[in-house]
């Protein structure tokens, strides 16, 4: 069984995380999805719950639209609550040794402005690093990044285009978590 931690400040406006989470449910009915922004809307995050929420997986995927080349604050917010001294870290802070950590992540604009010379100079996994890293100071077993470009209808894409992405993706996911179970 896998945890999902949803860091979508508005899910509900969201056709491609909306889609995903959905789909998600669908796939598999033993997903526990936690969407933070409906559990904590004054941010006010139970460190505990959500501590006991991840002793009871063995993955956790991270779903959240990228902004600003970083994670929502609501998902930031909820490591620096969440991983705290002594649970995810320390001389005792081994609760999430080698469980898998699942990035999983939209993009609006394409592909094509992500490199050295788009217009948003680096590769989408140069902005994961953070991730990596704190998935490895946690002891956890870090995996590729799960993401799709074009996510904005702002930028042209059609509903029917980032909802047939968005359906792949959470394929992609459950093929993802079907072959860490082997």
């Amino acid at each position: 069984m896998a945890l999902v931690i949803l860091g979508h400040p508005d899910i509900e406006k969201s056709l491609a995380n909306r889609t995903i989470i959905e789909e998600l449910k669908d796939s598999d009915p033993a997903v526990e999805i936690r969407n933070l922004s409906m559990l904590y809307p004054d941010y006010h995050i139970d460190a505990r719950a959500e501590q006991e929420a991840l002793l009871r997986h063995e993955a956790v995927i991270f779903q959240y639209p990228l902004y600003w080349y970083s994670m929502p604050a609501i998902l930031k917010h909820w490591f620096d609550i969440v991983f705290e001294y002594q649970f995810a870290y320390g001389s005792r802070g081994d609760k999430l040794k080698d469980k898998y950590f699942i990035p999983s992540f939209t993009v609006g604009a394409p592909e094509r402005e992500y490199n050295p010379l788009g217009q948003h100079h680096f590769r989408i996994h140069e902005f994961c690093k953070n991730l990596e890293q704190t998935a490895y100071y946690a002891g956890m077993k870090y995996t590729d990044p799960v993401y799709f470009h074009g996510t904005s209808v702002n930028a042209g894409y059609t509903e029917e285009d980032i909802k047939s992405k968005a359906k792949l993706h959470a394929r992609r996911l459950t093929e993802k978590l079907a072959e860490l179970q082997n």
